[in-house]
């Protein structure tokens, strides 16, 4: 059959192709093949054309495609994203380029006179290095009379206009005596009222439901949809969002019963957002509701869409300072971990006994240390327990990883230059000499699962890799800063973690990640130079999910 059947069968040969093949150490260059046969939507030999296996699938009038030299590497797996976000974010005003206030506001304002039928204006990129003296509701009541909402690039605080807050106050029940909520603050002006800034746990437990319940099912289901369209066009076959909830599930599982029962081109494991309470028992009432979820959507029953675990928020960022540290911030800011040990004690121990994983964020060394020591003692390697970020370990606590089975799971492009100027000035010179030590982890033996945390940061898998193996910038390839260059990963082993490390790290291994006999044909197609410096450069193809192309550019 033709090279360019229109029409794939459920039997394809790939030729002329250079087939990646991880190679038995990671440090070694990879090991490629240049041929392909897919059959039934699995990967049925790997080898050459030459191939008795391969004449007789050309026999059996399998459709052969011409790869002409391009290079075919598994499904990218995002090891950690914000699936919902994701998809609301494709139609957010960008702010990443603004410098300062004036840019920002004027941004907006280019936005709303251009889109005056939208009911709210929704932002995200903003950094509080735009807006050093600080921001409140007053700031973006001049611009338009619609509600604002503006969200910083790491999702971890949020600024509204004064419309936008009294919509939300509205939404959710606050009023001007309402409390903090655990692990969080509401910004307050002299008076002691809401002034349209929620931080950390204000922002997950407040603003992320309310944007949710402001929003129509119809609106989160096609947010879902562009999402796994604009993945499927970045390359990846999977995803595992780490912040799941009823607002967003409820959608996603609506979404799967209405194609045929199964997602379409992407496979979601799902870890359940721990919410912090007062009451343990509310707290493990949430461990509870993960744990039957799971019970029904599984590896068994529904393979393309499961519930894996629970995840636990247990600090901040360094860019706000509320990620906890063992030593001080430089201006004196020294937070403790949003959730108190004792409490992550009894959680992960019901979570284990209940058979599900357990991912915890940990930024600063002295919220690590405290993740590695409570999965230690509660879960063990069986579960492939894992740990989102690590961004300042130290070096004992990296060595640990691999000792107790954790998963580092990790997200090179928050470790590009271009977005780390505050930190010497925040934590000093010295504590960045430990900043994303990821050779260190996989050194010593702990599994890697890349991610992105899109909406947070881009989602393009060869971007992110090129900052992995490189830690220059990909924001701004003209920087020449390179952030401790030691800890760079070798490009097999960035490969490994964004594809087969991210299938591990929830269990999905033993149907995709990597390009074996019996594994699902999940790959994708791209003109690409598997070295450090040029695998930025690279371009997808095409994405191909159970053997069947679900992008072509």
């Amino acid at each position: 059959m033709g090279d360019d059947a229109a029409t794939p069968t459920d039997h394809t040969v790939l030729l002329n192709g250079q087939i990646y093949q991880s190679p038995p150490d990671s440090s070694l260059s990879p090991v490629l093949a240049s041929c392909m046969v897919i059959k039934d939507g699995n990967i049925s030999h790997i080898g050459s054309e030459q191939d008795e296996f391969v004449a007789s699938a050309k026999q059996s009038e399998a459709t052969v495609k011409n790869l002409h030299g391009q290079t075919v590497l598994p499904g990218f797996i995002d090891g950690h994203l914000h699936l919902l976000l994701v998809g609301q974010a494709l139609t957010k005003v960008a702010l990443d380029h603004c410098k300062s206030l004036d840019d920002i506001k004027s941004e907006i304002k280019s936005y709303a006179a251009a889109n005056p039928d939208v009911s709210r204006i929704f932002c995200k990129g903003w950094t509080h290095s735009m807006t050093p003296e600080g921001v409140n509701a007053r700031l973006l009541d001049d611009i338009d009379p619609r509600p604002i909402f503006v969200d910083t690039k790491d999702l971890h605080s949020t600024w509204c206009n004064s419309r936008g807050l009294e919509e939300i106050c509205h939404v959710m029940e606050l009023g001007a005596d309402s409390p903090d909520p655990p692990g969080g603050t509401i910004q307050r002006d002299a008076d002691g009222k809401p002034n349209g800034v929620f931080n950390e746990g204000a922002v997950f437990q407040t603003i992320w439901p309310f944007v949710a319940r402001v929003a129509s099912m119809e609106e989160k289901k096609e947010a879902i949809r562009s999402a796994f369209n604009a993945f499927n066009a970045a390359g990846y076959t999977g995803m595992i969002d780490m912040a799941m909830d009823e607002t967003i599930w409820e959608p996603l599982i609506e979404l799967r019963n209405e194609t045929n029962g199964q997602l379409q081109g992407m496979r979601v494991a799902a870890y359940w957002l721990m919410k912090p309470d007062d009451s343990l028992d509310n707290v493990l009432a949430q461990v509870d509701r993960a744990a039957e979820l799971a019970r029904e959507y599984n590896a068994e029953t529904t393979p393309d869409c499961r519930l894996v675990g629970v995840k636990v928020i247990c600090d901040g960022i360094i860019d706000a300072c509320t990620a906890s540290l063992t030593e001080p911030y430089s201006n004196g800011e020294n937070p403790d971990p949003l959730w108190p040990e004792h409490v992550l004690h009894p959680l992960v121990a019901k979570a284990h006994a209940a058979g599900l994983q357990v991912a915890l964020h940990a930024i600063g060394d002295k919220t690590i240390r405290m993740a590695i020591d409570v999965l230690e003692k509660n879960t063990d390697k069986s579960r492939r327990p894992r740990i989102e970020h690590l961004e300042l370990a130290s070096a004992r606590d990296a060595r640990r990883l691999g000792r107790l089975g954790i998963t580092a799971s990790i997200q090179p492009v928050h470790s590009d230059p271009a977005i780390l100027r505050a930190w010497p000035r925040l934590i000093g010179d010295g504590r960045c000499k430990r900043a994303f030590a990821y050779r260190e982890f996989a050194d010593g033996g702990a599994p890697l699962a890349l991610g992105s945390d899109a909406p947070t940061a881009p989602h393009q898998p060869l971007p992110n890799l090129y900052v992995a193996t490189t830690r220059r910038s990909c924001r701004e390839p003209e920087l020449p800063a390179v952030v401790n260059p030691e800890f760079a990963l070798t490009v097999c082993q960035a490969v490994a973690g964004a594809t087969h490390g991210s299938a591990y790290s929830c269990f999905a291994d033993g149907w995709t990640g990597s390009l074996k006999v019996g594994l699902k044909a999940d790959f994708v197609v791209c003109d690409v130079v598997l070295t450090p410096g040029e695998i930025v450069k690279g371009v997808v193809k095409e994405t191909w999910f159970e053997g069947k192309r679900v992008f072509e550019a």
